[in-house]
């Protein structure tokens, strides 16, 4: 509609769109994957005759409603549903839930949401890999497609491109499906009671509460009654000397446990140079709190002599489990340590940090909607004597 000159939107390339639109130069590539339900004795579809009589799900208007059109002409049995109502990661949960069979999105789709659903998994291909790219108007003189094309082929754009993937789209899960499925119904079981003090504590110490939030489900999982066989206690697992410092008289108080959990961690903080700067300042603190402070720096000495920046946690890490390592363990000040634990540790704080924002995300979007259709079922009852529905108090989230 001319509304706008670029559209970048992880857009794949098809020969229908072409000859619609401009496209600039391929920055990435897709293909249209098959998604089912991982489910004992049951086989993974194997080919599109495995489709066929199953309920397959896609969004309307997509690349894959494309494809499957053209695939009927060889298999006329085969059918699908296609939503313009739904997004992809509702249709992500209607496989999850089992209410369809299979879903057919784009693998960078799946590829980005795959550790927020275990048990889901990717079965074949369906057509050729197709090119990612920016949809542009067209304009006469083809200025905007060759400043588009000429900053997608910069080599600092192609480095930001290669970051952003790894971040984004190369998300390895480092909890097991148990690990998950267990926090999802935790998530619903165990948090709105504690939600409140993790938001009033992160307002107080200055942190993201979800954050908080992550490090006790790593420590207790939200269990106030939590001890270890070493004697820690609590939500945030507090030792008595840690309970002491910051003035805890009952570990397993929730309130208490959350609010002297999230001081501690201040305290923890400040041990750190202050010239690493967040995220990487938390991770390491994070990672000294686990292993013990020593360990850490031996590490950071070990990344050192690699020639690699030992203020920046993703280099660090490599070099923490070789601590385990008598070759490398004997050459630094502190000795052998388990070095994969803090690894560890760190990234399911990370990943519980990830569930827990997607999931909230999705609940806020779930309650928007659910908000609308309530606004929009009172205005039809409201309905001005002409038929005009009047929408004066419609959310704005609509």
């Amino acid at each position: 509609n001319r509304d706008a000159h670029i559209a970048a939107a992880g857009i794949t390339v098809s020969d229908i769109r072409e000859s619609k639109y401009d496209f600039s130069r391929p920055y990435s590539e897709s293909a249209s994957t098959v998604i089912y339900r991982v489910r004992q004795g049951v086989p993974a579809p194997a080919s599109v005759e495995d489709l066929i009589g199953k309920k397959v799900l896609i969004l309307a208007n997509s690349i894959q409603a494309e494809q499957l059109s053209r695939l009927k002409e060889s298999f006329p049995e085969l059918a699908w549903e296609a939503t313009d109502e739904l997004t992809n990661t509702d249709i992500l949960d209607k496989v999850f839930n089992e209410e369809v069979d299979y879903a057919i999105v784009d693998s960078t789709v799946y590829e980005s949401q795959s550790s927020f659903y275990p048990g889901l998994s990717d079965a074949f291909v369906i057509g050729r890999t197709r090119p990612i790219a920016w949809v542009l108007t067209h304009n006469q003189d083809g200025s905007i497609k060759k400043s588009v094309d000429k900053f997608l082929g910069l080599e600092s754009t192609k480095v930001l491109i290669t970051e952003l993937k790894a971040k984004y789209f190369s998300k390895e899960n480092p909890l097991n499906f148990f690990d998950t499925v267990t926090f999802k119904s935790d998530l619903e079981t165990r948090l709105p009671a504690l939600e409140p003090y993790f938001k009033e504590a992160a307002i107080r110490y200055d942190f993201d509460w979800k954050f908080l939030a992550a490090i006790a489900y790593q420590e207790s999982h939200w269990r106030a009654d939590a001890v270890s066989p070493t004697g820690v206690k609590g939500i945030m697992m507090l030792t008595q000397a840690a309970a002491k410092e910051v003035g805890v008289e009952d570990r397993t108080d929730p309130v208490e446990s959350i609010f002297g959990g999230a001081q501690y961690l201040i305290n923890v903080k400040a041990k750190i140079p202050e010239r690493i700067k967040d995220p990487d300042h938390t991770w390491f603190a994070l990672a000294g709190y686990n292993i013990g402070f020593g360990h850490l720096e031996d590490a950071r000495i070990l990344t050192q002599r690699a020639n690699k920046d030992p203020d920046k946690w993703e280099n660090v890490k490599e070099f923490l489990p070789l601590l385990s390592k008598q070759r490398y363990y004997q050459t630094v000040k502190y000795g052998y340590a388990r070095g994969q634990e803090p690894v560890q540790y760190v990234e399911n704080i990370q990943k519980y940090m990830d569930l827990l924002e997607w999931e909230k995300q999705i609940q806020e979007i779930r309650e928007a909607r659910e908000e609308a259709m309530r606004a929009i079922q009172d205005a039809e009852n409201q309905s001005a004597p002409n038929g005009i529905i009047l929408l004066d108090n419609m959310p704005d989230t609509l």
